[in-house]
């Protein structure tokens, strides 16, 4: 199983430079947290500008292929806080809450995370977790 963030999925959908190998990630299980579909349809719509009722069918479309859109438990969002206070900085590491939550879904056995965001990769493996790296639009992995 792996942990999609939210990036991987906008790439997927946006047919960007990680787009191929999240589709192939996406033959197998996956895992998308609730908070990250959130960010995902924000981006996608606000961002992108996404037509609202098209992003829900994608959405349900990769749910009945095997991604799983989990729900943040109190453990799971305690945890992405936790994650959050020890590790964020401005700078270095200015992870998103959303970024914590799938970062927290990554260490609770969920599966590696699936990233090209450096400061996210670099949370996960310092809080012992495993990277899937992806490749950002320059085609560096983090």
């Amino acid at each position: 199983m792996t942990v999609l963030d939210a990036y991987a999925v906008i790439s997927y959908l946006r047919d960007e430079a990680s787009a191929e190998e999240v589709a192939g990630l996406l033959r197998g299980p996956t895992v998308l947290t609730s908070v990250n579909a959130a960010e995902v349809r924000d981006q996608m719509v606000r961002v992108f500008g996404a037509d609202p009722d098209a992003l829900e069918a994608d959405l349900a479309l990769l749910s009945h292929t095997g991604m799983t859109v989990l729900a943040v438990t109190a453990e799971l969002g305690i945890e992405a806080g936790r994650i959050r206070a020890r590790r964020y900085h401005r700078e270095r590491a200015a992870v998103s809450l959303a970024d914590c939550v799938a970062a927290s879904a990554t260490l609770a056995g969920y599966g590696p995370l699936a990233t090209s965001d450096p400061a996210l990769a670099a949370v996960v493996r310092a809080e012992g977790g495993e990277i899937h790296p992806l490749p950002d639009s320059k085609g560096v992995r983090p």
